[in-house]
């Protein structure tokens, strides 16, 4: 099962994935590796976030941890409402944060993002926000419709 949430690029020449953002296939095999090690190895805000998302708890909706998407690895993803969820450690750059959304949201993709406190000390406030974040409406970025649609039938 495809475990990554694709971009789509519309760049001419892009690779055949057109989810790596010119990432290399070395480069991307590292990130599904780290991804897979990060995995196993969740925070404990990302544990008990996850308590809450796993199984399709939320909406009947799938979220996958530490996915793959594009060149970065993000805390949650939701492929079929475009949505990726991140919580924000101690000591994390802000400018980087706030480029790694740009990059996101520039491609489409919903980007929530939550400290760590936050999912600690008011869990429930957390989900509340994801869960209207996926009931609202949002268009699909250019030309994913149809892989969207297909990722969904696999996925779901």
């Amino acid at each position: 099962m495809r475990k990554t949430l694709s971009v789509s690029t519309d760049q001419p020449n892009a690779p055949a994935t057109g989810s790596n953002w010119g990432a290399g296939a070395a480069r991307l095999e590292r990130l599904k590796e780290r991804a897979r090690f990060l995995r196993r190895n969740l925070t404990a805000a990302e544990e008990l976030l996850w308590s809450r998302l796993s199984g399709a708890q939320l909406g009947g909706l799938k979220f996958s941890p530490k996915a793959v998407v594009g060149s970065v690895i993000v805390d949650f993803a939701c492929p079929a409402r475009w949505l990726v969820v991140s919580i924000t450690g101690a000591g994390v750059n802000p400018q980087v944060d706030a480029l790694l959304d740009r990059k996101l949201t520039d491609t489409g993709i919903r980007v929530l993002r939550f400290t760590e406190q936050d999912v600690t000390g008011g869990l429930d406030d957390v989900v509340r926000a994801i869960t209207a974040m996926t009931n609202a409406p949002f268009d699909r970025p250019r030309g994913a419709s149809g892989s969207a649609a297909r990722r969904e039938r696999i996925e779901g």
